[in-house]
């Protein structure tokens, strides 16, 4: 009797247990679902400077550009700011980005750092969450897989003008949600085959 209810307990445990870790979504999916959450939202695309407050500054949610995609997911779906988290990186290492020579800044400025790819790039390969960078020049789709919901990935369009989006399903027909310039949607992996890869990251590495 005694070994029947251990028995139900213990499977009752793992029952419980199963359900939980189906339930808690990871930093990825979170990531994944906040930018998505964005379709229909961002219906614009604005590159200009603007002034921004700090922390948390934000142009209107009806326009942005493509960082904005992942800044927004970020801070709604994971509570992490990356305007605040690129700018105390760039204060203490500035030279370590490519600000200076793509854009001839002459410090950190809090308005439009973490709104530009490259910085982005940046950032995330000395937080340690870059699994993937182009040697050579890879078709758009050319990454390589996995890919996984909340994954983050880099092109040249036309090999030239950054850009950036975030994998919001996994595996070989992942959807990527970005704004190249018609505000936030939701596109096929293979709709950049035409365009270069560039990078791939995984933040926060822990995910």
């Amino acid at each position: 009797m005694r070994r029947r209810q251990f028995l139900i307990g213990l499977t009752t445990v793992w029952l419980a247990a199963g359900r939980m870790s189906h339930a808690t979504p990871t930093s990825g999916q979170r990531l994944a679902d906040a930018a998505r959450a964005q379709l229909g939202v961002t219906t614009g695309y604005d590159p200009n400077w603007t002034k921004l407050s700090y922390p948390g500054g934000d142009v209107p949610r009806s326009t942005g550009v493509c960082a904005d995609v992942v800044i927004r997911a970020a801070r709604d779906g994971l509570g992490l700011d990356l305007q605040k988290l690129v700018h105390e990186d760039m204060v203490k290492n500035f030279d370590a980005y490519p600000a200076r020579k793509a854009w001839g800044s002459r410090a950190p400025d809090t308005n439009i750092d973490h709104r530009r790819v490259l910085n982005l790039e940046a950032y995330w390969t000395r937080a340690g969450a870059r699994l993937w960078v182009a040697e050579t020049q890879t078709p758009g789709d050319g990454f390589p897989r996995p890919i996984e919901a909340g994954d983050i990935l880099t092109w040249l369009l036309d090999a030239r003008l950054p850009h950036i989006g975030v994998a919001v399903s996994a595996g070989q027909n992942a959807q990527i949600v970005h704004n190249i310039g018609r505000g936030v949607e939701q596109s096929p992996l293979q709709a950049f085959s035409l365009h270069r890869a560039v990078g791939h990251y995984r933040w926060p590495k822990t995910s």
